[in-house]
């Protein structure tokens, strides 16, 4: 018997996880979605009118380093995109 699992793509969960939770760092991308390029999907939901603004955080690794990476915050959804005009 074929399984019928919908396949969903890594895009749509980042997507999804930007709505709900309104940030994501690429180490909760890569955790939670296997998503290892989190800055090509934020380009394209940008790139179809999503608000994403890019901050960076900077901690201390295990070994005393300070290290920076981006979080992702969703600012606002894409605006509806009126009829044209006649």
């Amino acid at each position: 018997m074929k399984s019928t699992r919908v396949k969903v793509s890594k895009a749509n969960l980042v997507k999804q996880h930007l709505i709900e939770k309104k940030n994501i760092t690429s180490l909760e991308a890569i955790k939670l979605y296997a998503a290892t390029r989190l800055s090509a999907i934020i380009f394209n939901l940008r790139d179809n009118g999503y608000a994403i603004t890019t901050s960076p955080v900077r901690i201390k690794d295990k070994y005393g380093n300070e290290c920076t990476f981006a979080k992702y915050i969703l600012l606002g959804l894409p605006k509806e995109k009126s009829a044209k005009k006649k």
